[in-house]
């Protein structure tokens, strides 16, 4: 948790309805100008991406992915301080550490029906109400509205009411401007609603989720070491290049951060990365070999 007083609130308090009601809006958690420059440089990518197909992702919708690499606005959402100290609150009792899930850009075009309402973190097969696998955040780069297929959120669905009957009630759109924010945690319902005006709606989708989840996105494929040496040492370890205790991602048995030092490859000594609890059993078994006559 952050030593910054005035961070930590807004944490708590951002973190106190997320957890309440399964989702919440952190308005003006950034300078409409950053979010309109981002949206300038990811221009020509929306233009040149095909429409996607299948009937989740929307045969009306456009969506890519590395956005780290495509722009550096991108850090300044991906480490909102307020937005990850959030993530790092909420999957803590199930991790180690968190990683970047996902950093993906959608518009839903004119005529975009309304998505399967659904919960993100049932692409994993984890018992429903049993944990939290994941925090979403949208991003909107234009303004979302009702009528132009605004997300969609059901209170109160998130966590073991997973495991209840699908809600009768119609969803509630997250109504928001560039520089607004939308988290929802991944046990909660939700889908894109349908666009119902002439002009596209687009926005991001940042997602985090427990560090020894295999990522939506892979994140080793999007920001190989030639691009994430670039990225500061807390952003490349976002985005996998540290281990997950035990043991977990490794390379060579070593912290993949090593990949970010050099291009040389040289051979490594494989180095033990152990929770407490499983070195102290290591150390306990080791020290009954010894005392064993």
């Amino acid at each position: 948790m952050s030593h910054n007083p005035m961070l930590a609130a807004a944490i708590d308090q951002t973190r106190a309805r997320l957890t309440r009601d399964g989702w919440c809006i952190l308005r003006s958690a950034l300078p409409a100008a950053t979010i309109a420059a981002l949206d300038a440089e990811l221009a020509p990518a929306f233009a040149e991406t095909p429409f996607c197909q299948g009937g989740f992702y929307g045969e009306t919708t456009k969506r890519f992915g590395r956005l780290l690499a495509r722009s550096d606005r991108m850090a300044s959402l991906v480490q909102h301080a307020v937005v990850q100290g959030i993530a790092e609150a909420v999957l803590a009792p199930w991790c180690d550490c968190i990683q970047l899930n996902v950093a993906q850009a959608i518009a839903i075009h004119p005529g975009a029906p309304a998505q399967m309402p659904h919960r993100d973190q049932d692409m994993w097969r984890v018992p429903a109400g049993a944990l939290e696998c994941l925090l979403n955040v949208i991003w909107p780069l234009t303004p979302f509205r009702d009528e132009n297929g605004a997300t969609l959120v059901w209170s109160g669905t998130h966590g073991a009411a997973a495991l209840d009957p699908p809600p009768a009630s119609a969803g509630i759109a997250a109504a928001m401007d560039p520089g607004d924010a939308l988290l929802f945690l991944g046990s909660t319902l939700h889908g894109a609603g349908a666009n119902r005006t002439q002009e596209a709606r687009r926005g991001l989708v940042v997602g985090y989720s427990l560090g020894w989840l295999k990522p939506y996105e892979n994140q080793m494929l999007a920001y190989p070491p030639a691009v994430a040496r670039a990225f500061a040492p807390e952003l490349a370890a976002l985005v996998g290049y540290r281990q997950h205790r035990p043991n977990l991602g490794n390379y060579e048995g070593q912290c993949p951060s090593i990949l970010l030092d050099s291009d040389t490859v040289r051979p490594l000594a494989a180095i033990d990365a152990l929770r407490p609890d499983q070195a102290a059993l290591i150390a306990d078994f080791a020290a009954a070999q010894r005392d064993a006559p």
